[in-house]
Protein backbone atom coordinates (compact mmCIF):
# COMPACT_ATOMS: atom_id res chain seq x y z
CA UNK A 1 0.00 0.00 0.00
CA UNK A 2 1.45 3.30 -0.96
CA UNK A 3 1.26 6.30 1.56
CA UNK A 4 -1.10 9.17 0.69
CA UNK A 5 1.88 12.25 0.85
CA UNK A 6 1.19 15.86 1.05
CA UNK A 7 1.89 18.83 2.66
CA UNK A 8 -0.55 20.73 5.16
CA UNK A 9 -0.03 23.74 7.17
CA UNK A 10 -1.86 25.57 9.72
CA UNK A 11 -1.36 28.65 11.83
CA UNK A 12 0.27 28.42 15.84
CA UNK A 13 -1.98 30.41 18.23
CA UNK A 14 -1.09 32.71 20.93
CA UNK A 15 -1.66 29.65 23.64
CA UNK A 16 0.57 27.12 20.91
CA UNK A 17 -2.63 25.83 19.69
CA UNK A 18 -2.76 24.70 16.71
CA UNK A 19 -5.65 22.91 14.49
CA UNK A 20 -5.01 19.79 12.80
CA UNK A 21 -5.87 20.28 9.02
CA UNK A 22 -9.40 18.38 8.50
CA UNK A 23 -7.28 15.79 5.81
CA UNK A 24 -4.41 15.12 8.49
CA UNK A 25 -7.31 14.36 11.03
CA UNK A 26 -8.89 11.94 8.58
CA UNK A 27 -5.30 9.86 7.70
CA UNK A 28 -4.72 9.54 11.42
CA UNK A 29 -8.08 8.80 12.24
CA UNK A 30 -9.14 11.16 15.02
CA UNK A 31 -11.36 13.20 16.14
CA UNK A 32 -12.73 15.58 18.30
CA UNK A 33 -11.78 14.06 22.10
CA UNK A 34 -9.12 12.02 20.29
CA UNK A 35 -5.51 12.09 22.02
CA UNK A 36 -2.37 12.42 19.51
CA UNK A 37 1.34 11.96 20.12
CA UNK A 38 4.43 13.92 18.95
CA UNK A 39 7.61 11.82 18.46
CA UNK A 40 10.21 14.13 18.24
CA UNK A 41 13.47 13.21 16.39
CA UNK A 42 16.20 15.96 15.66
CA UNK A 43 14.38 18.80 14.43
CA UNK A 44 11.85 16.93 12.89
CA UNK A 45 8.52 16.17 15.00
CA UNK A 46 5.75 13.14 13.59
CA UNK A 47 2.02 13.46 14.52
CA UNK A 48 0.50 9.71 15.17
CA UNK A 49 -2.97 8.72 17.16
CA UNK A 50 -1.61 8.00 20.49
CA UNK A 51 -3.76 4.58 20.43
CA UNK A 52 -2.26 3.47 17.47
CA UNK A 53 1.00 4.47 18.56
CA UNK A 54 0.97 2.78 21.80
CA UNK A 55 -0.55 -0.29 20.26
CA UNK A 56 2.78 -0.03 17.76
CA UNK A 57 4.70 -0.34 20.87
CA UNK A 58 3.34 -3.41 22.60
CA UNK A 59 3.61 -5.22 19.60
CA UNK A 60 7.09 -4.07 19.15
CA UNK A 61 7.64 -5.22 22.88
CA UNK A 62 5.90 -8.55 23.07
CA UNK A 63 7.47 -9.47 19.51
CA UNK A 64 9.11 -13.07 19.97
CA UNK A 65 7.51 -13.33 23.36
CA UNK A 66 4.96 -16.52 22.56
CA UNK A 67 8.13 -18.42 21.11
CA UNK A 68 10.00 -17.89 24.26
CA UNK A 69 7.11 -19.28 26.54
CA UNK A 70 6.97 -22.12 24.19
CA UNK A 71 3.91 -20.99 22.65
CA UNK A 72 4.66 -22.33 18.86
CA UNK A 73 1.05 -23.52 18.11
CA UNK A 74 -3.02 -22.83 18.98
CA UNK A 75 -2.65 -26.03 20.78
CA UNK A 76 0.17 -24.57 22.59
CA UNK A 77 -2.09 -21.49 23.91
CA UNK A 78 -5.46 -23.84 24.69
CA UNK A 79 -3.23 -26.09 26.51
CA UNK A 80 -1.76 -22.74 28.39
CA UNK A 81 -5.52 -21.71 28.72
CA UNK A 82 -6.87 -24.77 30.50
CA UNK A 83 -3.91 -24.78 32.69
CA UNK A 84 -4.31 -21.14 33.97
CA UNK A 85 -8.28 -21.98 34.18
CA UNK A 86 -7.19 -25.10 36.31
CA UNK A 87 -4.93 -23.45 38.49
CA UNK A 88 -8.06 -20.80 39.01
CA UNK A 89 -10.24 -23.28 40.14
CA UNK A 90 -7.96 -25.14 42.76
Amino acid sequence: MLAKTFVDNAKVMAKGQVTIPKDIREVLGVASGDRITFIVEGNTVRIVNSAVYAMQVLQREMAGEAERAGLNSDEDVMALVEELRNEDDE
